[in-house]
């Protein structure tokens, strides 16, 4: 007997272990031989644990699993109480388009022999076949974009690495996954190790680079572990060898070491601000030496590219976003969980169709997108297809693909202090408009919650500095959330001294 159990992150939280523990006595207890398959997650963050059993050659699912519900997995499973059917067919699975995130939640996360079986290792092979310029082209005409918020053109970072003199070269991946509501970069590596490996190999190949660095967050041990553990497969297996070899890199947990330059100067061993630029890190990155530097959904996305070729890959999306984007939704939700699928959907239909709502059933009042520097989005914008010039033309930005939802309860005053404080908290202190502009902006927000209506032109003042003057994103894009929450929840911040008092 095979079940299926994650050992993702998301079932870890739900009771995981204790249940995979449970599984194992109870089917000793039986005399049943089992094979446990501890996989990724399939995303439905709801449902987790979520057990599978196949029935039939097809697997069937079972959750969200408690101790009490073990019993029944040795029984009629027809009759277990948390029976979900296929989960194949099941609403969330079935509307998706999942691409880079085929195997997660599928395969052994530590097998290769599965990730071959389903298709691993095709586009690292034809890629040995071709030259550095063809590999470069593939992927420039894909359309694939960086997924860590950039949206900078992955082909064009390729190609200038390739290009570059350096008698050495890296590769180097950002797992510095600290946006809140994200978590398709751990969900990745937890699930599908070996598709992050594959794309980074793939990019060395591309740009002549025999190293490579996953640089993880030390808040992921699960996802440290499984990419440990998954390098030593690849290297013993000879996927990984003289050519291309890589290892993992443990961050210690700051936020500014998402900002590639401050996650170079961490790598290096030095304390992680940002570096000016230029010069470029594709030029003189890790080590001084060129380096490209993606993300982790960037990198996984590159294998089924140079498998299927670019034109499957571009054929899906809209405008310049190409490809599929893994949703990652969260916050006040009903269905909160990834979801992979095509650039385009509008984001009410996200927040309505996909995420249900919200979890205390009152109206959606905002919708943050991007991460805590993302705007927040009134259902007034709610027609705004998914991509990344179509937010940017509404003052918004993608970023890394996370949704957090609010209802009709929050005070966006509140929030936007939130966003501001933040950034005061995690600034690295190199730019002055983000290390003092943010300081001040909590203390002006705060003179806003008083009532002191005069304070809102200096709040304004502060946000423009910190847009032009700060090096990264930090300082630079959390005027984003503060700014949107005065132009669309206006009435949040019109507060009389009195009523404050």
């Amino acid at each position: 007997m095979r079940i299926w159990l994650p050992l993702d992150s998301f079932a870890q939280a739900m009771g995981g272990e204790e249940v995979a523990a449970a599984i194992v006595v109870e089917a000793k207890a039986r005399g049943v031989q089992l094979q446990l398959t501890r996989n990724g997650s399939r995303g439905m963050a709801w449902l987790e644990p979520l057990a599978e059993i196949e029935v039939g050659g097809v697997r069937h699912g079972f959750g969200p699993m408690t101790l009490a519900d073990v019993s029944g997995l040795f029984g009629d499973l027809a009759a277990h109480p948390k029976a979900l059917g296929p989960v194949e067919e099941l609403d969330w699975m079935k509307g998706q388009t999942r691409l880079t995130f085929a195997r997660v939640g599928v395969i052994d996360p530590l097998s290769l022999e599965e990730y071959r079986a389903h298709g691993g290792l095709v586009g690292l092979d034809r890629a040995k076949a071709m030259t550095k310029a063809q590999i470069v082209a593939e992927v420039t005409d894909s359309g694939l974009r960086g997924r860590g918020g950039a949206g900078f053109p992955t082909g064009i970072k390729w190609k200038t690495v390739s290009e570059a003199a350096g008698e050495q070269k890296y590769i180097v991946c950002n797992a510095d996954e600290g946006d809140s509501a994200t978590f398709a970069d751990r969900m990745l590596m937890e699930g599908d190790p070996f598709t992050l490996i594959e794309g980074m190999a793939i990019a060395g190949l591309a740009c002549g680079a025999t190293k490579g660095y996953v640089y993880i967050r030390s808040e992921y041990p699960v996802a440290i572990r499984v990419m440990n553990d998954a390098v030593l497969v690849a290297r013993e297996a000879g996927v990984l060898g003289p050519q291309f070899d890589m290892e993992i890199r443990v961050g210690a947990g700051a936020y500014v070491c998402g900002e590639e330059t401050a996650l170079l100067n961490s790598l290096e061993g030095k304390r992680g601000v940002v570096r000016a630029k230029p010069p470029l890190p594709a030029l003189q990155g890790f080590m001084g030496r060129p380096t490209v530097v993606n993300n982790v959904i960037s990198l996984a996305s590159v294998p089924v590219i140079m498998a299927k070729g670019a034109a499957h890959y571009k054929d899906f999306g809209l405008g310049r976003s190409r490809g599929t984007i893994p949703l990652q939704i969260a916050g006040n939700v009903k269905f909160g969980g990834l979801y992979e699928c095509a650039f385009g959907l509008t984001l009410g239909e996200i927040v309505d169709k996909i995420a249900g709502g919200c979890f205390t059933g009152r109206p959606v009042k905002a919708v943050q997108v991007g991460g805590p520097l993302g705007a927040y989005f009134p259902r007034a914008l709610f027609d705004t297809p998914f991509g990344y010039e179509e937010f940017a033309a509404k003052d918004g930005l993608i970023g890394h693909a996370g949704l957090t939802l609010f209802d009709d309860s929050t005070d966006m005053l509140a929030m936007a202090r939130f966003a501001m404080e933040f950034c005061a908290i995690e600034s690295c202190g190199k730019c002055t408009p983000c290390r003092i502009g943010s300081t001040r902006g909590v203390e002006t927000l705060d003179r806003l919650a008083r009532g002191d209506a005069s304070a809102m032109p200096i709040l304004t003042d502060l946000c423009n500095t910190m847009k032009l003057g700060s090096l990264c994103a930090l300082g630079g894009f959390t005027p984003y959330p503060v700014m949107s929450a005065i132009t669309h929840f206006p009435d949040d911040f019109a507060r009389s001294k009195e009523a404050a008092e």
